[in-house]
C-alpha cells in the first residue's frame, strides 16, 4: 500500500494549530462520539500498575486524561509537534485537577526527549498516521519503552466488509471533508484526513511495521467493524 505523502513537521504542526480550538468538538461530532469509546478501549489495554505512560502525538491529551481518571497510571507524559493542541490539552488537564501528574513536551516522534527504557507503556491515538517517518517513530517508541513495556496504537483503518467499506468510503471521501471544512473553516485539514486514512497501512500490514521496529507478541483488535484498530506490541 502506498502511503499518502505526509507534510513536513512544521506543516503538520501548523495544520493542527489552526484547528486546535475546535478539534475536540469536531472529533465528537464527526465520529458520533465513538472516538471516546475507542480511546477508553485503548486505555483499558494499558498494563496493570503502569507507573509512567507516554502518549505520543498527544494532541489535546484525551488519552492521558482517560488513563488518569481510570487510575490506569500514576503519571502521564505527552509529546506533540502542535503547540496549539497542547495548549488546549493543558487547560483541560488543569481544569480536571491533574496538573501535578501530567507533563507535556513539544517534540517530534522521531526524536523523543526521554531516556531509553523510561516508560511502562507508550500510546498513540490517531497520530501514527501523521508520522513523517513511520519506521523512525516506531523505533523511538520502542527505545523509550521499558523492557516488558507495552506499545498501544489506535488508528483508523478500513472495514473488511466490502459493502460496509463502500458506505464508509462515501462518508470518508465526501461527507467528512465537507462537514469538517464547514465547521472548522480549514479546507485542507479534513481532506488530508481522508487521504491519509485510505493510504495508511493497516491490519497485518501495520503489524509488520511493529515487528520490524523490534516489538514482539504483536496483535490487533478491530473496532466498530474495522473503522479503527488497536495494535499492541511488547518490548
Amino acid at each position: 500500500m502506498t502511503r499518502h505523502p505526509i507534510p513536513e513537521r512544521n506543516a503538520v504542526a501548523a495544520m493542527f494549530d489552526r484547528i486546535a480550538r475546535r478539534y475536540d468538538f469536531l472529533n465528537r461530532l464527526l465520529s458520533f462520539g465513538t472516538d471516546i469509546r475507542w480511546r477508553r478501549r485503548l486505555v483499558s489495554l494499558l498494563p496493570d500498575k503502569a507507573s509512567r505512560v507516554l502518549d505520543v502525538a498527544t494532541g489535546t491529551a484525551d488519552v492521558l486524561l482517560a488513563a488518569l481518571k481510570q487510575n490506569r497510571t500514576t503519571q502521564g507524559f505527552g509529546a506533540d509537534v502542535s503547540v496549539g493542541m497542547m495548549q488546549v490539552g493543558l487547560r483541560k488537564i488543569a481544569a480536571q485537577g491533574f496538573a501535578d501528574r501530567t507533563f507535556l513536551f513539544h517534540a517530534d516522534a522521531r526524536a523523543l526527549p526521554f531516556v531509553a527504557n523510561a516508560f511502562s507503556a507508550v500510546t498513540v491515538a490517531f497520530g501514527v498516521r501523521n508520522f513523517a517517518d513511520l519506521e523512525g517513530g516506531l523505533q523511538e517508541i520502542y527505545r523509550v519503552l521499558a523492557p516488558g513495556g507495552r506499545g498501544i496504537i489506535l488508528e483508523f483503518s478500513l472495514p473488511d466488509s466490502r459493502i460496509f467499506r463502500r458506505i464508509y468510503l462515501v462518508y470518508l471521501r465526501h461527507v467528512l471533508p465537507a462537514l469538517g471544512t464547514w465547521l472548522s473553516g480549514d479546507p485542507t485539514a479534513y481532506r488530508y484526513l481522508n487521504a491519509t486514512i485510505e493510504t495508511f497501512p493497516y491490519g497485518e500490514d501495520f503489524l509488520r511495521y511493529l515487528r520490524a521496529a523490534g516489538f514482539r507478541n504483536c496483535r490487533r483488535i478491530p473496532l466498530t467493524l474495522g473503522i479503527a484498530t488497536v495494535y499492541i506490541g511488547e518490548k
